[in-house]
């Protein structure tokens, strides 16, 4: 469970199940977020008891690799999890993921109730509706069976072995597929419209604006800061402290996987780029000089960034967010 997260997010609780090719990348993306409170990589769909991952692999067992993922619906609803399911597969390919191919590593969305079937299957139509993929979404709707958790060694393991992990993710083609077909895209013009000059050159040109001269530096509102190109959380207020450098300074995002990192070699420095990950926004940089657990500093341009307060959190569409600045 996220440190953010609070005790009472146990009132009410389901099952959400997930087949999307290799498990170890379909931890991080729901992991985190408000009202998840477990994510688990397994085995499910097959006719063999308890599998191996080597039964699986082999094709054996009829069994496909899947995350099953505990969570509160109140906080989180099942609907945003199936967006999210959507942006992390290729939903057109048949035959496996990207580069792992086979049956194990097929698609499927395992439902749980009636009202989850129906949800898939209308987020399932939207889906080919939408003219995002030109071929046929083939990705099926199952009723969820027994669910094997895997072998303890490939649980979390994008945290256990995150060099091989990233490595793996990006070598599968996983990560450039999603980035080719899920970045939000919106063209030069209209973003020059909407956005202030400074606010399009920080997020698309990765200038960086004057310290001590910007919005958010030494702004102390409860709420979270979202991308303000595409509207995704990025950041909370709870994370948020005064680093002295005169940006907007957080010592963790909302979620590890809502941004990406990028080596910078400009200026004559060797630095690590924080850019978002669904309007690959430039944001900041990320240094190790921070107060927090995991000593980190994410120094972010106040022009890349929009603050929700939160009052306001259910009128703007985040309200899974409230539970963040609720008493444990």
């Amino acid at each position: 469970m996220s440190e953010h997260q609070t005790n009472h997010i146990n009132t009410k609780t389901e099952k959400a199940t997930f087949a999307g090719g290799c498990f170890w990348c379909m931890v991080s993306p729901f992991e985190e977020l408000p009202g998840i409170i477990s994510v688990v990589s397994g085995y499910t769909g097959g006719h063999k008891m308890n599998p191996t991952y080597e039964e699986v692999c082999s094709e054996t067992t009829g069994h496909v690799e899947a995350v099953q993922i505990t969570f509160n619906p109140d906080i989180f609803p099942y609907s945003k999890l199936l967006e999210l399911f959507w942006q992390q597969i290729d939903p057109t390919d048949a035959g496996g993921q990207f580069h792992d191919r086979g049956t194990s590593y097929g698609t499927a969305i395992f439902t749980h109730s009636e009202e989850q079937k129906e949800q898939a299957e209308a987020s399932k139509a939207a889906l080919q509706a939408s003219g995002r993929f030109s071929s046929q979404i083939v990705t099926p709707i199952l009723p969820a069976t027994t669910f094997y958790p895997a072998e303890e060694y490939h649980q979390g393991y994008h945290r256990k072995n995150p060099g091989h992990y990233k490595r793996y993710r990006k070598g599968s083609g996983r990560e450039d597929f999603i980035e080719t077909h899920w970045t939000h895209k919106e063209d030069k013009q209209s973003l020059k419209e909407r956005l202030t000059p400074l606010q399009y050159e920080v997020t698309q040109n990765s200038a960086t604006e004057s310290p001590f001269r910007n919005d958010f530096w030494d702004h102390h509102g409860e709420g979270i800061y979202v991308d303000i190109v595409s509207g995704e959380p990025l950041f909370s207020s709870q994370d948020k402290y005064d680093s002295g450098c005169g940006w907007p300074s957080f010592t963790r995002p909302i979620q590890d996987y809502a941004v990406k990192e990028k080596t910078d070699l400009s200026h004559l420095m060797v630095r690590t780029e924080v850019r978002s990950k669904v309007a690959d926004s430039h944001l900041g940089h990320v240094f190790d000089d921070g107060p927090g657990e995991n000593g980190l500093r994410y120094c972010i341009n106040s022009a890349a960034l929009r603050f929700i307060p939160k009052e306001d959190l259910d009128m703007e569409g985040y309200g899974e967010y409230r539970v963040l600045f609720q008493p444990a």
